[in-house]
């Protein structure tokens, strides 16, 4: 299935293109012939071992350098780069100690009705050169780094249209093209938008991928455009209500709520009393006594009951205790139905 939303992905940017024979990521990895490049090549040739994988002259900090690549990605610049090697399914590229794959398809000179025999030989003789190219496909965690050459070729005049007619406050559709640790890229309709982690939800994210899949059509929120530089920021979350508004209206000192927690630090947990609200347990509001470890107390995932002691919308922060529970206050229902404890 994996395989088969990356092919999608990438033969999304090219309408009408024909994908290799083979499926291109298994042609990458189990071809027993990949063809290095000469040793005029001024990088060093793909060696049979896996794309991406941490090369000599890689930087220390990998990921910086997938970091580097998701933001050239979102902007879709372009690249020159050397083909270092081939096999059946494309050509494989040198940038900054990673190894990128072209599959043929996606290559100008290969021509998607060429024999076995011809492509591969068209494709050997492209090893020494440099090429052209965009990224169209980041997976750091299975180390997909794919490039096209035809995607250079695309009409920049229709895409900086869109940028030109693009305004904060719009709202488009679009699809979800890369999940990176730090947002989401949406493809806008050639144009390409970044929803930053901070915009995906009210509440934490701990990676995008828990929230968004690759390939998932989104309506999207326009924050803003900078056209010089050609980027547009996004937000999912900015189409939903704050629940911080209001908030006090909702809740108040003395309510009993219930929470899920879902996040449990040195200094107490974090408990989730409705989607993009969380209040916090300091360590002495979890149980009687001092030098408390948290973790002793609760965990990620726990249910709990507890009390509200401080609301303050403006600060977007509520302070919950676990200890006072069992102390009485005035009967309140809690949004989800919960009441609270009658007094006397």
């Amino acid at each position: 299935m994996e395989g088969e939303v990356a092919m999608e992905m990438v033969t999304e940017w090219i309408p009408g293109d024909v994908p290799p024979d083979e499926g291109y990521w298994q042609a990458l990895l189990c071809d027993e012939e990949n063809y290095e490049a000469s040793p005029a090549v001024e990088v060093a040739a793909w060696g049979g071992q896996d794309l991406g994988a941490q090369q000599p002259g890689m930087p220390a900090n990998a990921e910086d350098t997938w970091r580097e690549a998701c933001e050239l990605m979102g902007r879709q610049e372009l690249l020159e780069l050397p083909v270092v090697g081939c096999n059946r399914g494309g050509v494989l590229v040198a940038w900054n100690g990673l190894r990128g794959f072209v599959p043929a398809s996606h290559l100008v000179s290969i021509s998607p009705t060429a024999g076995e025999e011809e492509r591969l030989s068209d494709l050997q003789h492209m090893v020494g050169a440099r090429l052209r190219l965009k990224i169209i496909e980041l997976d750091p965690e299975q180390n997909r780094f794919v490039l096209s050459e035809r995607a250079t070729s695309q009409d920049e005049d229709r895409r900086q249209t869109f940028l030109d007619k693009l305004s904060p406050g719009d709202i488009c559709q679009g699809t979800v093209t890369n999940l990176c640790s730090f947002g989401a890229f949406v493809d806008l309709g050639g144009l390409e938008g970044l929803i930053h982690v901070s915009e995906l939800s009210w509440g934490r994210v701990e990676h995008p991928r828990d929230v968004l899949e690759t390939g998932q059509p989104v309506e999207v929120y326009v924050i803003n455009v900078d056209r010089s530089r050609g980027r547009v920021g996004l937000s999912l979350k900015r189409l939903q209500p704050d629940p911080w508004l209001f908030v006090e209206e909702r809740y108040h000192v003395g309510q009993i709520v219930e929470g899920i927690i879902t996040h449990v630090v040195d200094f107490g947990a974090f408990a989730r009393v409705e989607d993009g609200l969380e209040g916090l347990i300091h360590v002495s509001e979890l149980a009687d006594g001092g030098l408390l470890n948290p973790r002793n107390v609760v965990n990620e995932g726990d249910a709990v009951k507890a009390v509200v002691i401080n609301v303050d919308s403006e600060r977007r922060r509520m302070g919950l205790s676990l200890r006072q529970i069992d102390e009485p206050y005035a009967v309140e229902s809690s949004p989800d139905g919960l009441a609270g404890i009658e007094d006397g």
